[in-house]
């Protein structure tokens, strides 16, 4: 039977309780996204080895390469999904990851080792993917919580990885990395291939490649600019030209995507709420990305300095590390039940609540290690929290056929904090370095210069509550409710504009512009 609605899938076809088959579909989802972090995280732990097989210094593009691949990677993917599927997009998500891995493996120099990087970047789509699948083949509270799962389970790794991956590096060197990266995306692949149903909901149209291009190429060469400006020189002749290739390529795409008739992401569409969202998001992850940065720094310090913080001794090191990877898991689990219950602006809010007091309690954490444990994992909590509530806001208040285009649109987002303010806080680090001391081979800040960074880390959390407590005041009825109808939710097949002339019925008056609503968007349940 066809529905004629896109905000109703058949009932049917969508899981409305947990049982077995949810269970297993929570963990084939979870697999593909531990692959993200293992794509684009485990490489960074035989750097080292690297550098010395390619005989190079290129530090700073071995590190960022995967991510920013991401980057570019993302509008495209998120886009497609909508079209073709999410299932199929993910599976083939996750074939390119597995591809890169094997590229890396056999490459035989840094620029053939780059282009695997590039195409294990595409692991980055595995999770805005997952989301959205998760939102169409379950009910809405069952889908929160199950996205509050699958955002939040794979940082079990950041716990497990070190002791799991060390021993095997060390007897088979740093090929061992992605022969288990390319073995992990073929094992996700066939799981979901043979477990998850494909999402009942499609968008209509066309994938704007061009727009993708632009927008993903742009952001990539911001992002690189950011990531790796310290490293290479702000101000060499490279860089600016990537900078500036960058913010042309942006630059392109706004013009090109408030022209075209079905941009990759269409801007004006993009309502108060979805704006509401990605502000908090984009201060949020800034915050607490920094502030697991800040912790990995202290860690690294000797009490003994005298510089009137520091923790590093013995196992204290390892504890604060995985600490906040286990708040992660707890934070982003609990958030999807509650989403599911009182809607997920209350989640996001309460994530950047509970995220402020502890950053603001780490100023006396930076040399007590009870405290800097207890408030590592209150981040964490708040990571995981933020994370999960901002992939059910965003994709609950669009219609079900752009929801893979605006889970891509948080992730971005996502990283494009967590780029720019971890990039700040090293700055404040590097300007209050104590000359002559060093920690593990880095340089090491005065107290005043963690001081600053720990407040500005929480002004940021502060200031991603203006738009969360927005949100909670205009938050919808229960997840379960019927929907309110909203000027966006029609897809028109064949979009038309108008100007200067009244509109004919079905067609919404949008600043001036408006376009004919066509016929609704019919599931394929």
């Amino acid at each position: 039977m066809v529905k004629d609605t896109p905000e109703k899938p058949d009932p049917g076809a969508r899981e409305h309780h947990w049982s077995k088959r949810l269970v297993l579909w929570a963990a084939v989802l979870t697999l593909a996204n531990v692959l993200a972090d293992v794509a684009i995280g485990s490489p960074m732990m035989v750097l080292p080895q690297l550098l010395d097989h390619f005989d190079t210094d290129q530090t700073a593009w071995l590190n960022a390469s995967a991510m920013l691949a991401g980057a570019i990677w993302s509008p495209l993917l998120a886009k497609s999904s909508d079209i073709f599927g999410k299932r199929r997009i993910l599976i083939g998500t996750l074939l390119l990851a597995c591809a890169g891995a094997l590229v890396c493996l056999a490459a035989p120099n840094v620029w053939i080792f780059l282009v695997g990087r590039f195409l294990q970047g595409a692991a980055f789509g595995a999770v805005f993917i997952t989301v959205a699948l998760a939102r169409q083949i379950c009910t809405p509270r069952v889908a929160m919580a199950l996205v509050g799962l699958v955002t939040s389970g794979s940082s079990v790794v950041g716990i497990l990885e070190p002791f799991l991956m060390q021993p095997v590096i060390d007897v088979f060197g740093y090929r061992s990395v992605f022969v288990a990266a390319a073995l992990l995306a073929a094992a996700a692949a066939l799981s979901v291939r043979a477990f998850i149903p494909e999402s009942p909901v499609r968008g209509t149209g066309r994938v704007d490649a061009g727009g993708a291009f632009l927008l993903g190429g742009g952001l990539g060469a911001v992002l690189a600019y950011i990531s790796l400006g310290r490293d290479l020189g702000w101000l060499s002749g490279g860089m600016i030209a990537l900078l500036a290739a960058g913010v042309a390529a942006l630059a392109g795409w706004v013009y090109h995507a408030l022209r075209a008739e079905e941009p990759v992401i269409d801007l004006r569409a993009l309502t108060r709420p979805i704006l509401l969202t990605l502000l908090a998001l984009v201060l949020a992850a800034g915050s607490f990305r920094s502030m697991l940065q800040l912790t990995g720094v202290i860690a690294q310090v000797p009490p003994g300095l005298g510089l009137g913080y520091g923790l590093g001794h013995g196992e204290a090191v390892a504890v604060l590390l995985a600490a906040p990877n286990l708040g992660i898991v707890v934070g982003g689990t609990c958030a999807g039940w509650l989403a599911g219950r009182f809607g997920p602006a209350l989640p996001l809010l309460g994530g950047i609540g509970v995220g402020a007091v502890a950053t603001f309690a780490m100023l006396s954490g930076v040399s007590l290690l009870p405290l800097a444990i207890a408030c590592g994992t209150l981040v964490g909590v708040a990571a995981g929290a933020i994370g999960a509530s901002g992939y059910n806001l965003a994709t609950g208040i669009e219609a079900p056929e752009r929801q893979g285009t605006v889970a891509g649109l948080v992730s971005v987002v996502l990283a494009l904090g967590s780029v720019v303010f971890n990039f700040a806080g090293a700055e404040v680090l590097k300007a209050n370095a104590v000359p002559g001391i060093f920690a593990d081979g880095a340089p090491v800040s005065t107290a005043t210069g963690v001081y600053v960074y720990v407040a500005m880390a929480g002004v940021l959390f502060l200031l991603a509550a203006v738009p969360a407590v927005a949100l909670v005041r205009k938050r919808p009825a229960a997840p379960d409710g019927p929907a309110a109808p909203r000027e966006t939710d029609a897809v028109p097949a064949g979009r038309q504009r108008w100007r200067g002339r009244v509109p004919g019925p079905g067609r919404p008056v949008r600043h001036g512009r408006a376009r004919s609503a066509g016929p609704p968007v019919q599931s394929n349940v």
